[in-house]
């Protein structure tokens, strides 16, 4: 039996490791920004980050991506051009995230057809 890690804390934080994880990425759009930013691993225009998350709205992107930034996943490049041009990256640290994603992702595939043949499965977004 002790072959599960211990989710009842983090070195010294307290907090369990996986409510840690759920508030980093917490919010509808949080894993289909980071995920477009590390697919495409080099510089994102916002627009084409905007295009990618439609129907996500401008402000809601923008305290995204603020957040991240705040976090060390994203950078951020302002150009002193008109109009201005702002492009985004992910970092060195937001890249460790790609497996953790890709799993997410492969796990929905195969598991999701089955979750919303369910009865009682609420209607997909």
């Amino acid at each position: 039996m002790g072959a599960h890690p211990d989710l009842s804390s983090t070195s010294g934080a307290g907090n369990c490791p996986m409510v840690a994880f759920v508030n980093l990425i917490a919010g509808k759009w949080a894993i289909p920004i980071l995920y477009r930013l590390i697919v495409e691993d080099g510089p994102v225009r916002f627009g084409v980050l905007q295009r990618a998350a439609t129907p996500i709205t401008q402000k809601e992107l923008t305290r995204h991506l603020r957040l991240f930034e705040a976090q060390g996943l994203v950078s951020r490049t302002a150009y002193p051009e008109m109009p201005p041009r702002v492009d985004y990256q992910i970092t060195d640290l937001g890249r460790t995230l790609r497996p953790t994603l890709e799993s997410l992702a492969d796990w929905m595939r195969r598991y999701g057809p089955e979750i919303a043949a369910r009865p009682d499965a609420p209607p997909s977004r």
